[in-house]
This record gives structure tokens, C-alpha cells and sequence, in this order.
């Protein structure tokens, strides 16, 4: 056997100590996991501890990979190690190490891999190059996302560790967010529809009441639930599906918190940047005022359904959330197909401002939102530089190297779908992040090809 070594530090912006509970809190290793690799945590027999174990899923393609790992060496504060039990490697040993770094509240985090590839020197020969470059790519991501959790979690030191309430918690935003707070050391109650499991609460978001005297101690709410509004063509009965997810959903909740003996502190409830509607070049902030349109609409209502919970003084923030960027799905996963196959292209005219937002900054600006109580009413969450239809074209063009010529003309879009094509694809909403911003709050991932390239591992 040829055993192959793999070795990456970063600077991390804590103590070896703070770095390694990090690593010992729930979710860390979905913080982990690449989006662009299809990867499931499948179980565990316990926490991180010695001799402890972690399944995974790989899919690629129709295939399906077991890896079963096990910890040992563990050394809090210093160092633990993962042997692959089961899995695709002839040979796979994990270290993790944390070092001082000159001072109290900074240290160096080494990971060092001892692998050998499947299949010997045929292995090496035809696969070898491609798997340390899949190494590589991944740790870089690992690394990046280490470092930038860290120091948004030292941002709010001072805060005491929270107990959120989340709906749609296994949703493309939540299931972004719970493992970012589970790793900060908060608690995470996920609200969901139909019979609860451990640690979750039940609730029906079309009821005409919710008793939320389960959410008793509870200090914030997150609500992200709501029918997806690009799942399908806007029927007559799919727009109603949709604006009564939101609305009366969001009322359903905000009047049962409002009637808790004991309420939270804090509610952010999502709401989305359609608030402004089809404005052009036009640049906006939070103080703009709404649009026109069956979106826009929906956004009035949506956010003003919060009103029970402000009047029970609970501090609201209504998060005006852009195109989230994410491989794992919305607009970003459904474009990357044709562009991977050399058949994107702009959209329409290209001109309209797209106001994008990586899913990593969702996340973090509703963390952000959460912990900074100078926040309240609207909050655009959108980074800092709209891109043109025609430049995010290019942008994810150029980071998949492949050609983006041909276009999809309006008429075409609007005829395969429909009005959703009028709202979604061929509005020009430029929405600036002022309050984010003022805030203190630091994107992660501010510019476009940055964001692509990040989450894609390009």
C-alpha cells in the first residue's frame, strides 16, 4: 500500500478550547459538509467522544457510498482522530489538531489525512489526481467555514446562549441555520407539521390557533415555513396555497406567541425582496416603498401578519431575503444543469438587478438579526452588490467554464411560466443591505464569482 498525506492549516479566531467545543456541538458536521457534495448524515452512536461513531451517505450518480467512521485519540482541547470503519478508501485516518497561536484568544487548527485510494496503482494512476483535488477543495470549504462561524459567534461574546424556536427548519434555509446556532451553543426546537419527534414541537400553520404555551422558555422564534413560490406554475390555486402559507400562517403563530405568559424576546420572520416589485435600476432600501404585483402583495400581508407579536412587545425583524444562492436548491440548482451543459443564457433583456444572497449570509444574517437588539422591522437580506441577469449569466459561466450563449427571450419565459416568469425572472429589484450593513454585520460572501466559486468549490 501507497499511503498518500494530506495536511492544510488555518488561523481561527479563538482559543483551542472554544475551536474544539465547536467541533463537539451538534451540527458541526453538516457545517462541514460541502454543498456541492450530495452527502447525509445517516447516524450516530453518540456525541464526539472516544470510540464513537458517524455514518454517511454518498450519492454520485445512481450510486450510493456507506462511510462509517469512528473517533479515537481523543484529547479535549488538543486533538481527536477519525479511522474510516466502512467506506470507499483502502485506508483513511483523520487528524484534528489544535494549537495555541501567541495568544489567548487565537490557535491553529491542523488537518492532516493518511489515505490510500482504491484499487492500488491502477487506483493512484486514474483516480489519484482527482481525489486529492476533491481533498483539497474540500477542506479549503471546511476551513473557510470554520474560521467565518467562529468569528461570528465571538461578534455577539457577550450574549448569553439563546433557546430559538424555528419553523421550516429542515428547509433550504434551515437546514443551514440550525447547525450554525447547535454550534454556537444555542438549543434549536424545530416547529413542525404533524407528529413531533425528541426536541421538537407540533404545530399546524393553516389551524385557526396554536397553543404555544410548549414554546414556555423558549427566547427566540425563527419562522422561514411557507409553499415554495418557484415550485410550480402560479395557478389560481397555487397563488392561493401560497399567500395563505405565509400569511395566515405567520398570524397563526404571531397570535399564539402574543398569548404566552412569557414570550420571546425576539421573532425573525422571513419576508422577501418581491416587497419591492418590478423598480428598474432604482436602488433600495428598507424604507422603500412596495411594489405592484401578486408578490408584492403578498409581502404587505405576510409582514403585517407579524403585527400581534410586536404588539406584545417582541422585538420583530421581518428579513427581506433575495435569490438565496445554494447548490442544494433554489434558482442555483435549477440553473445548473443547462449551464454545466453549455445551454445557459440570459434571461430576457439581461438588464433587471437580480438581488442575490449566498445561503451561508441567510444564515448568518439571521443569526446576526437574532443576537443584535438594535434590529427591528424590515431587513433586506441581500449582499451587498445586485448583479444584472446578464452579469450573474456570465459570472456563473466563467466559474463552470462553459459558454453562455443562448439566451432565453422574455416572450418564451413568460410562456413557460407564466406570470411566475413576469415576478421572478424578468423583475429588476436592486436592493442594497443598509440596515445589515449599519448593523455591523459581515458578509461572508459579498461578491458574486466569490459566492459561486465557494459554493460550488471552483
Amino acid at each position: 500500500m501507497s499511503t498518500q498525506v494530506f495536511s492544510q492549516q488555518v488561523n481561527l479566531p479563538v482559543s483551542p478550547d472554544e475551536a474544539f467545543a465547536w467541533h463537539e456541538r451538534r451540527g458541526a458536521l453538516e457545517r462541514l459538509i460541502p454543498p456541492w457534495e450530495s452527502v447525509e448524515v445517516t447516524g450516530r452512536s453518540g456525541e464526539l467522544c472516544e470510540g464513537a461513531t458517524v455514518e454517511l451517505i454518498n450519492r454520485i450518480g445512481p450510486l450510493r457510498l456507506k462511510w462509517l467512521a469512528e473517533h479515537y485519540d481523543f484529547e479535549p482541547g488538543r486533538q481527536f482522530c477519525d479511522v474510516q470503519r466502512e467506506g470507499p478508501f483502502a485506508e483513511w485516518n483523520h487528524f484534528h489538531l489544535f494549537q495555541p497561536n501567541g495568544g489567548p484568544e487565537t490557535c491553529v487548527l491542523e488537518d492532516r489525512v493518511e489515505y490510500e485510494v482504491p484499487g492500488g496503482w491502477l487506483g493512484r494512476l486514474l483516480g489519484g489526481r482527482w481525489i486529492r483535488n476533491k481533498i483539497e477543495r474540500m477542506f479549503e470549504y471546511r476551513h473557510e467555514t470554520t474560521s467565518k462561524d467562529l468569528a461570528a459567534h465571538a461578534q455577539h461574546a457577550e450574549k448569553t446562549t439563546m433557546h430559538i424556536a424555528v419553523t421550516g427548519a429542515s428547509g433550504l434555509v434551515g437546514s443551514e441555520l440550525v447547525p450554525l446556532l447547535t454550534t454556537g451553543g444555542h438549543d434549536v426546537t424545530a416547529l413542525v407539521r404533524g407528529e413531533a419527534s425528541e426536541g421538537e414541537v407540533s404545530w399546524d400553520p393553516q389551524a385557526d390557533s396554536f397553543d404555544a404555551s410548549s414554546l414556555d422558555g423558549v427566547d427566540a422564534v425563527v419562522h422561514l415555513a411557507g409553499e415554495n413560490i418557484a415550485g410550480r406554475r402560479w395557478t389560481d390555486a397555487m397563488k392561493q396555497r401560497i399567500r395563505d402559507s405565509r400569511v395566515d400562517g405567520t398570524r397563526v403563530l404571531c397570535e399564539g406567541l402574543a398569548r404566552m405568559k412569557s414570550p420571546p424576546k425576539v421573532l425573525v420572520a422571513a419576508s422577501a425582496i418581491g416587497f419591492y416589485g418590478n423598480r428598474g435600476d432604482g436602488l433600495l432600501d428598507e424604507s422603500s416603498q412596495p411594489g405592484e404585483g401578486f408578490l408584492s402583495e403578498v409581502c404587505e400581508e405576510w409582514e403585517a401578519a407579524t403585527q400581534p407579536a410586536k404588539d406584545a412587545g417582541i422585538r420583530v425583524v421581518n428579513l427581506r431575503i433575495g435569490v438565496v444562492l445554494s447548490p442544494k436548491g433554489g434558482a442555483l440548482a435549477k440553473m445548473l444543469t443547462p449551464f454545466k451543459l453549455g445551454a445557459g443564457g440570459i434571461v430576457g433583456n439581461g438588464r433587471q438587478f437580480w438581488s442575490w444572497i449566498s445561503i451561508d449570509d441567510v444564515a448568518g444574517a439571521i443569526h446576526h438579526a437574532l443576537m443584535t437588539d438594535s434590529l427591528s422591522g424590515p431587513v433586506n437580506a441581500v449582499a451587498p452588490n445586485a448583479s444584472t441577469n446578464r452579469e450573474f449569466t456570465k459570472t456563473l459561466g466563467r466559474v463552470l467554464s462553459r459558454p453562455t450563449i443562448l439566451p432565453m427571450p422574455g416572450f418564451a419565459a413568460k410562456l413557460a411560466l407564466g406570470e411566475m416568469a413576469k415576478d421572478l425572472l424578468l423583475s429588476s429589484t436592486r436592493v442594497e443591505p443598509k440596515k445589515l450593513l449599519e448593523s455591523g454585520y459581515n458578509f461572508r460572501q459579498p461578491t458574486l464569482e466569490q459566492s459561486l466559486r465557494h459554493l460550488l468549490g471552483k
